[in-house]
């Protein structure tokens, strides 16, 4: 969701999301058919840590057929969306959403035979994204960790209309 409310889409069919209607994994098989139908375009995914785990073995499917595949997780150790609800409307009462185990997703991808490689620290980010850029002969794993409560804003509570909406 942050995606869709900062990327700056400059032409049509440039930007593909399942809209926050609760697809958790979408963006990862929605990004190899989109690589595979543009051979030469950059084809990037910007998944959640839950999202991507929802179909992370596809990866085998990426790498074999050397599909440059970028794929930046914006990785808060849990179901983003789920735990703002649960935060936001459930007095932080969390459910199933704290991811604190998980897979070393810079390994993950080397055992795929992919590259991968971690971003702890804001000051990495520009490095990692260029990196992620220059390969083309491979998926790519860039694993960026973020502060686990942060929240994506504005947002309109369930049932209710667009004169609800929260924004911080």
């Amino acid at each position: 969701m942050w995606a869709a409310q900062y990327y700056k889409v400059k032409r049509p069919r440039q930007f593909i999301t399942s809209g926050g209607l609760g697809t958790m994994g979408f963006g990862f098989p929605a990004a190899i058919g989109a690589q595979i139908g543009n051979k030469d375009k950059v084809v990037i995914d910007i998944a959640g840590d839950g999202s991507i785990q929802m179909n992370i073995q596809e990866l085998a499917t990426a790498a074999s057929e050397k599909l440059p595949v970028k794929i930046f997780i914006l990785n808060n150790s849990c179901l983003g969306m789920v735990r703002q609800w649960q935060e936001l409307f459930y007095e932080r009462r969390y459910s199933c959403t704290l991811l604190d185990v998980a897979p070393d997703f810079e390994k993950l991808a080397e055992a795929y035979g992919a590259y991968g490689r971690r971003v702890e620290k804001i000051e990495e980010l520009d490095e990692a994204i260029e990196w992620a850029l220059n390969i083309n002969d491979s998926p790519v794993i860039v694993d960026i960790k973020v502060n686990r409560e942060e929240n994506v804003f504005p947002m309109i509570p369930a049932g209710g209309s667009i004169d609800k909406m929260l924004i911080d």
